[in-house]
């Protein structure tokens, strides 16, 4: 049997924060899809493995094993994880390599064949759709380049007529909803730019304003405020006005307060009236700095990027480009630097989280998700601190 093995990026670099040795790139969201999901779905295999030396040992809610790269013997298929396909299907017998403006994106080994990704592959190249991941701010280019056809996609799948009571605006687009998702009267959708898609068990409160091309991912809460052209990820809750932004998943925005073409990772959570900005006042380009690099990102809008298990204080005010490594906890007075290390204690990183605390806190916020803290998941955790902040 054909497996499929999703190849990591050998040595992801500052571009890559905060998610670089937390979250395998695979398991990051192009578009309403994890890039792992595009995968499976273009070619109709369930991943076996991801192959990544920088977060060997992860371990989360339904990814596959995460492992150290090695040779891998056919019969098999590799494919880069930092490249999002299309949803084209194509059938694995039909194409030896696989390439994107000149460059190998997966190749398929036959049996007993031995290879280490990358591999050149000269003959049979088969070219496919889709859209190159360059670092972790490429997502936000990634949800303008996949955002729409995604819902329009997912809600013909579910289609599902409008909720008693609910206000339609604009007919364009289509209305998708899951099976026991819950969704009060006095809901706006406004389907004039894109679909709007509820999925499964989620639930929508009185008071929200969904924009179209819009995800509301399975178990998520929406409890208010306006929502447009971003993915809510499973079992986030998220109140407020929220633009172009990426919730990965279980986290936790309760309150008001603005955020913008922002991606937060799993196990996040902001404080009431956390703020983002995501446009400079010069309307110019945005450059990162993490770790005290400088990564242009060649986009005019970019909020936060923040990392998994970090959180905020309320009222705390984040700066355009604004990264927030895993575990941080970000408090005190005036607003924190456009770099907040991993598992910093307050703004500056001068002093840190430590395992114990870092734990407690983890122990506590994962089961209200119904999350088992498991001694594979602790074993996990426990490795994430000291990669980040104990070397």
């Amino acid at each position: 049997m054909t497996r499929l093995i999703l190849h990591e990026p050998d040595a992801p670099g500052p571009a890559w924060q905060p998610f670089a040795g937390v979250r395998p790139v695979a398991e990051l969201r192009a578009g309403i899809w994890k890039v792992r999901e595009r995968w499976e779905h273009c070619l109709g295999m369930r991943a076996e493995a991801i192959a990544g030396e920088h977060c060997a040992g992860f371990l989360d809610v339904d990814a596959p094993l995460v492992v150290v790269p090695a040779g891998i013997t056919g019969p098999a298929v590799i494919a880069m994880a930092d490249f999002a396909p299309d949803l084209t299907r194509l059938e694995p017998g039909d194409w030896r390599a696989l390439v994107h403006d000149g460059h190998t994106v997966a190749i398929r080994l036959e049996a007993g064949e031995t290879i280490r990704w990358p591999g050149a592959v000269a003959q049979g190249a088969t070219e496919i759709g889709g859209f190159p991941l360059r670092g972790t701010w490429t997502l936000l280019d990634a949800l303008d380049h996949f955002l729409v056809s995604d819902c329009a996609a997912r809600a013909a799948e579910l289609r599902g007529a409008a909720p008693g009571g609910a206000i339609m605006i604009g007919t364009g687009h289509g209305l998708g909803v899951g099976r026991d998702a819950r969704i009060e009267p006095g809901v706006v959708f406004d389907l004039r730019n894109g679909a709007v898609v509820i999925e499964q068990d989620a639930e929508v409160r009185s008071g929200t304003r969904l924009e179209g091309p819009c995800w509301i991912g399975p178990g998520a809460r929406v409890l208010g405020g306006m929502v447009r052209g971003t993915v809510v990820g499973p079992m986030c809750v998220v109140r407020g006005e929220v633009s172009a932004s990426i919730f990965l998943g279980y986290g936790n925005k309760a309150h008001d307060g603005f955020v913008g073409h922002s991606v937060l990772g799993h196990w996040t959570n902001l404080g009431a009236l956390t703020t983002t900005s995501n446009l400079k006042n010069t309307y110019g380009r945005i450059r990162l700095e993490p770790a005290g690099e400088h990564v242009s990102t060649g986009r005019q809008f970019v909020g936060t990027l923040m990392g998994d298990h970090a959180k905020t204080a309320i009222g705390t005010m984040l700066g355009t480009g604004t990264v927030v490594g895993a575990g941080a906890n970000v408090f005190g007075d005036g607003r924190p630097p456009r770099w907040v290390p991993p598992f910093a204690w307050g703004q500056s990183g001068a002093e840190s989280m430590n395992l114990d605390g870092f734990l407690a806190i983890a122990g506590r916020v994962m089961p209200r998700r119904d999350v088992e803290v498991t001694p594979e998941r602790d074993a996990w955790l426990r490795s994430l601190w000291q990669r980040l902040a104990g070397s």
